[in-house]
This record gives structure tokens, C-alpha cells and sequence, in this order.
């Protein structure tokens, strides 16, 4: 073999072995990019499940809450007593006072009942609905009344939250100044909550409570969004204008539903009043036409069984037009 032979075997030698190696390395390259991808693949995918989990996790704990709220509004409709009523009703005296007044209401109703000169079984119906219904409507209308104060600033008061918490204010202080700024209801509930959290009470434990005096959705809503943000963290001003938003929407639909079922309260309120109306005026013209009515036994037997059907005709309208939202 000449030298030139030898120099061509020798060239053509390194030359596979070049182009084995460059395609091993190649291979191997892509192995190892492959791995990495496969790697951050992986780790993109847990950390897309961890965030899952904690939404997921979130959900259910938001969700459970709510349940809860509901499970106890539901039980307490009926256990609520007299003393936590009075507290809805925004009124601080004791239980004694209103069963004092309802034993002075019941002998109010047995003597207009006795000046009728009504039937036995009238009387009495007479007596307990002064006794256990008249003041426990009136009641009923305080905490109703206090209640619709309390929504009506709820929304202005949360605006105002999400404000001082946007300010760097913490959740105590945001409080404390909501209770200073805000008369009403929204004040002195803002104001238990931060004196029960000045004692010692976790601020979300002290709104929970305030849900039993204020048993309202929007009110349960921002003890859950208080609760949960002092278990997770999550942003509380988002909630909190979330909530905002969700008030002033049920405000807009109430206004409009109220628009709209109108014509249908005016005519209730016109078929309710029409018999006073005629009956006060017969007797302002002719009162010797309608005096047997209250001079004869028959006459306010007639009287009081058209007032009682009155009473139920009146309450089945208001039924047909109250409209829950």
C-alpha cells in the first residue's frame, strides 16, 4: 500500500467516525431536551393541579359556608326567642317590657271585644290575637323596617372597606372607622363587631355572630368573606366589592319589580279601602242608615265578621303581590 493509500483509508476512518459521533451527541442532545421538557411538563402540570386543588379546595370551603348559614337560618326561623328578636328589632330593653305590653294588648282587644258585645269564641280569638299575635307583628314589622335601614348603607359601607383596605388600612381599623362614619343600623352593627374584637373575639367569629341579630344574605356573605380570608388569605376587597355590586344589583331588580307590580298595588289598595271609603261616607250623609250596625247585636256581629274577612282578604292580596327577591 502506497502512502497516499494509506492517507485516503486513514481520511475516510476519521471521517465515519466523525459522523457516528456527531450523531450520537445529536441523539443525546435531544434525549436531554427531551427529558427537561418532560421534567418542566411535569412540573407545569402539578403546579396546575396544586392551583386546581386550591381553587377547588376554596370553592368547597366557600361553598360548606354557605350551606351552613343556611342550615342554621333554617333552624333558627323557628328557635329564634323574644330576647334575640328584640335584637333584630334594634331594641335593648328586656324581654319583661314586651310581655308587659302584650298583656295590655290582649285586655286592649277583650275590651273593644266587650264593647261589641261579640260572641263568646270571638272573645277569646279577640284575646289571644292581642296576647301572642298583634305583638309579635309589630315586632316582626320593627326587625323588617331595620333590616331594610341596614341594606339600603350596607352597600355604601362595604364600598367604603374596600377603600380603607386599599389604603393599607387593616380589617379591625376599616371596621372601627365604618362604625364612626355610618349612623343606623350599619353603624351599630359595625360597632358590636369591633368592641366584641377588642375584647378578644376573632374578627370573622364576631361577624358571624352579628349574622344572628342581622339575619340578612349580605350580611352572612360578609362574615363567610371574612371567615375565609382569615383562613386562606384570599383578597378581602374583592369580595367585599363583589358583594357590593350583588346588593346594588338586588336593589335595581327590587326597584324594577316594584315598577312593574304597580298597577297591580294600587288596585289592591283601592279593592282594601273602598268598603271604609263607602261605608264612611254613608255615614257621613245619612247617619241613622248605618246606625243599627252599631247599636244592634246583629249589626256588630256583621261588623266583626266583615272585618275579619276583610283582614284575610287584604292579607291574601299582599300575598299575590309581595314579590321575594
Amino acid at each position: 500500500m502506497t502512502t497516499i493509500q494509506i492517507i485516503l483509508i486513514a481520511a475516510i476512518v476519521f471521517l465515519i467516525v466523525g459522523v457516528v459521533m456527531f450523531i450520537a451527541m445529536n441523539a443525546g442532545s435531544k434525549q436531554s431536551k427531551k427529558n427537561i421538557e418532560m421534567i418542566r411538563g411535569k412540573n407545569t402540570g402539578e403546579t396546575r393541579v396544586d392551583e386546581k386543588d386550591m381553587q377547588n379546595k376554596r370553592r368547597a370551603e366557600i361553598a360548606r359556608k354557605l350551606k351552613s348559614s343556611k342550615d342554621e337560618e333554617g333552624q333558627g326561623k323557628d328557635k329564634a326567642s323574644i330576647s334575640l328578636k328584640l335584637q333584630q328589632a334594634g331594641l335593648s330593653g328586656k324581654t319583661t317590657k314586651f310581655w308587659i305590653l302584650s298583656v295590655v294588648s290582649c285586655f286592649a282587644m277583650l275590651g273593644l271585644a266587650k264593647y261589641l258585645e261579640v260572641e263568646p269564641h270571638i272573645l277569646i280569638m279577640m284575646g289571644i290575637i292581642g296576647a301572642l299575635g298583634l305583638p309579635r307583628f309589630v315586632l316582626r314589622k320593627l326587625i323588617l323596617r331595620r333590616q331594610k335601614e341596614f341594606l339600603e348603607e350596607f352597600a355604601d359601607a362595604l364600598d367604603a372597606v374596600v377603600r380603607l383596605l386599599q389604603a393599607g388600612m387593616p380589617v379591625g381599623e376599616a371596621v372601627l372607622m365604618i362604625s364612626r362614619e355610618f349612623e343606623g343600623p350599619v353603624g351599630e352593627e359595625m360597632s358590636i363587631i369591633y368592641d366584641k374584637q377588642k375584647i378578644g373575639v376573632p374578627l370573622h367569629e364576631a361577624a358571624l355572630e352579628g349574622t344572628k341579630r342581622m339575619p340578612l344574605p349580605e350580611m352572612k356573605m360578609f362574615a363567610a368573606g371574612l371567615s375565609i380570608q382569615a383562613q386562606t388569605g384570599s383578597s378581602l376587597s374583592e369580595v367585599l366589592t363583589n358583594l357590593s355590586r350583588v346588593i346594588r344589583a338586588r336593589f335595581r331588580l327590587k326597584r324594577k319589580v316594584m315598577a312593574l307590580s304597580s298597577e297591580a298595588i294600587a288596585s289592591a289598595s283601592i279593592i282594601g279601602a273602598l268598603p271604609i271609603l263607602v261605608g264612611g261616607g254613608l255615614y257621613a250623609v245619612n247617619p241613622d242608615y248605618l246606625e243599627p250596625m252599631f247599636t244592634t247585636k246583629e249589626g256588630r256581629d256583621m261588623l266583626t265578621y266583615s272585618a275579619m274577612w276583610m283582614a284575610c282578604g287584604i292579607l291574601v292580596m299582599k300575598k299575590m303581590i309581595n314579590f321575594k327577591i
